[in-house]
């Protein structure tokens, strides 16, 4: 049974709220990149085993073919690269500037999508599209100007979270492919799986201090499984079987939003946001509700699509 249009955008704004603590909570941790996505695909995963022991899901398995199975793995590494990659630009430059390089992703995965899945944007949903990325680059643009962003460390930085969005890119559009074969829990257990093997081996082969974290460390870790992973994550996996796949990721551009007002207000962070950087986080949900509520003639698409 198909879900209603209200509880699919429901879900994403959801979704939203979950990956908007995400940065704060890695900016608030003192633990190496890596080892804070490996504890957080390690907490994700106890909650996805239950889940999947309870319903069963893991029986749709036997069901998937060699290539879902080598998408969906596939998923899994470029979600692990995508973690490693955004962890470490948290570290290097401003959290507004991250947030926004890492979610430069809609327009990769709308053209894409139009080419690969055959689920192409409306005239409108691109207006909507280059509007909320354009509200993203003001919003990333007042940190960017601010004095010392040339150096190394901050353009390291920004570099990272560009290469973490891109492999996020491809990541949400292996998922649409995939989603169509399996349900939630399988198949968020493959990719959350491989993201964890793959994090566990290069924190292995590096060397990084994996146990005998702090409890502080731990409840961040813990944090992050639930808020970001499990909430923002696992939802808008979820929404990937309704949704195109260049609808679910346009919605991720309200990371930045979320993601710079609870920098505001956390304490041990407190960057507050400029009035460049409010007026550019308007612009990003001004262009988010003009893609959403169009109603889209793209082909390919769902019902929930068609009438968004």
């Amino acid at each position: 049974m198909r879900p209603s249009n209200r509880l699919v955008l429901g879900v994403l704004a959801l979704s939203v709220v979950g990956i908007s603590f995400a940065a704060p909570l890695v900016r608030l941790s003192h633990a190496h990149a890596v080892v804070i996505a490996t504890w957080r695909l390690f907490f994700s995963l106890i909650i996805v085993g239950i889940a999947l022991a309870i319903t069963g899901g893991w029986r749709q398995w036997r069901t998937l073919d060699r290539a879902g199975l080598l998408l969906a793995s596939g998923a899994g590494v470029l979600l692990a690269l995508h973690f490693w990659a955004w962890n470490a630009s948290i570290a290097l430059t401003t959290i507004a500037a991250s947030t926004v390089l890492v979610d430069l992703q809609p327009v990769i995965v709308a053209g894409a999508s139009a080419a690969w899945l055959r689920e192409a944007p409306s005239r409108r949903q691109w207006r909507g599209i280059g509007l909320a990325v354009l509200g993203a680059a003001v919003l990333g643009s007042a940190d960017w100007g601010a004095a010392g962003w040339r150096s190394n460390r901050a353009l390291l930085g920004d570099a990272l979270a560009l290469g973490g969005g891109i492999a996020a890119a491809l990541y949400y559009l292996t998922g649409r492919r995939v989603r169509q074969q399996l349900d939630l829990w399988p198949y968020v257990a493959i990719v959350y799986g491989v993201c964890f093997i793959t994090l566990l081996a290069i924190s292995v082969s590096a060397h990084l201090p994996l146990l005998h974290q702090p409890p502080r460390e731990v409840a961040i870790f813990a944090a992050l499984a639930a808020g970001p992973m499990l909430i923002g994550h696992t939802g808008m996996n979820w929404a990937l079987k309704f949704a195109p796949a260049f609808m679910v990721n346009l919605t991720v551009l309200g990371e930045p939003v979320g993601a710079t007002l609870l920098a505001a207000v956390l304490p041990g962070i407190r960057e507050m946001p400029s009035g460049r950087t409010l007026v550019g986080g308007a612009v990003v949900l001004l262009g988010i509700l003009v893609a959403v509520t169009h109603a889209a003639g793209t082909s390919g698409g769902t019902a929930v699509s068609e009438s968004l």
